[in-house]
């Protein structure tokens, strides 16, 4: 289960490394295209996949918290406040 975590984990970290790429290279391919062309740079299809991509981090940052938190529940970290686990005495 350890592996499967770790994997997830590395594919997840290689994705959210690759979409802040992409967002980079969005940016400066606009940036790009707007010295190139004076006028007609369809802005708001640049807004849209922007605003995609930004969506998708968000996504990918719930599914590592989610993730996280799995993690930290199988280790015996998480769970319903106030439950106790294994032989340790009650917070006082």
């Amino acid at each position: 289960m350890e592996t499967a975590f770790r994997d997830a984990r590395r594919a997840l970290a290689r994705l959210r490394r690759s979409l802040e790429k992409a967002r980079r290279e969005l940016e400066t391919m606009r940036s790009a295209l707007e010295a190139a062309e004076d006028a007609g740079l369809p802005g708001d299809e640049y807004e849209e996949a922007r605003d995609r991509l930004r969506a998708t981090l968000d996504w990918l940052h719930s599914e590592e918290a989610r993730l996280r938190a799995k993690a930290l529940e199988g280790a015996g970290f998480g769970g319903a406040p106030g439950k106790r686990r294994g032989n340790a005495p009650p917070a006082a």
